[in-house]
């Protein structure tokens, strides 16, 4: 799929936060990102401050395919137009599926969310230790939609899981950050999601593959 987006003239020449700095003792960093859209001011904001830090792609909750390489290949073009280093993770949707086993009808931010999150973020800190980095963070709540306290706990449960790698739990909506992330989506005009990833948030969003969507983009 062709993206021809380009980033705006102002882009991390300046941000809301402008003192941000790594956690004492970290000697690199990981993002684990989720979207293009949720990489946005986080990434600027790490640029500006002069932290370049490695992208990883690691998200084999969402369905189905077609949606999976659209949000893929978007995150792709802007890393590329960032010139940061990114990696993709491996896509294995039916292993996701056995993960979140009994959870099916758990409600968003319910203990579906937790155990999706823990995966992928285990799966983050596993990757940063095989690069010698020793810290990683994530976009996941970088938007009202998702729950900062649940998204934590996953990260500091990946950290207990992964011998020698610190979760970093900075708030990437603080200070102007989420301002700043909602005006860039809306300038570089991203392709508009609908749902979360997954086809348990796909049904909760109300959207069907043959229908018309009628929620507020998520």
């Amino acid at each position: 799929m062709d993206f021809n987006f380009r980033l705006p003239e102002n882009f991390a020449k300046d941000s809301p936060k402008r003192d941000l700095k790594l956690p004492e003792g970290a000697n690199g960093l990981v993002v684990h990102c989720c979207c293009a859209p949720c990489s946005t001011s986080l990434v600027e904001c790490l640029i500006f401050n002069k932290i370049k830090p490695v992208m990883f792609f690691y998200n084999p909750n969402i369905y189905p395919t077609e949606e999976y390489e659209k949000r893929r290949d978007e995150w792709v073009h802007l890393c590329e137009l960032m010139n940061i280093e990114y990696v993709i993770g491996d896509y294995d949707y039916q292993m996701w599926l056995k993960e979140v086993e009994g959870l099916e009808n758990e409600p968003e931010r319910g203990r579906r969310c937790l155990k999706c999150f823990t995966h992928r973020l285990t799966v983050t800190a596993l990757f940063a230790k095989s690069r010698g980095i020793n810290t990683f963070t994530t976009t996941l709540c970088t938007s009202r939609w998702k729950s900062k306290k649940q998204v934590d706990e996953a990260g500091f449960r990946a950290q207990d899981k992964v011998e020698g790698i610190s979760y970093w739990d900075q708030d990437w909506r603080k200070e102007g950050l989420v301002g700043r992330r909602y005006e860039l989506v809306k300038e570089i005009d991203f392709y508009n999601q609908l749902y979360c990833g997954c086809e348990f948030s796909q049904i909760s969003a109300g959207y069907c593959k043959k229908g018309i969507v009628e929620k507020e983009e998520k």
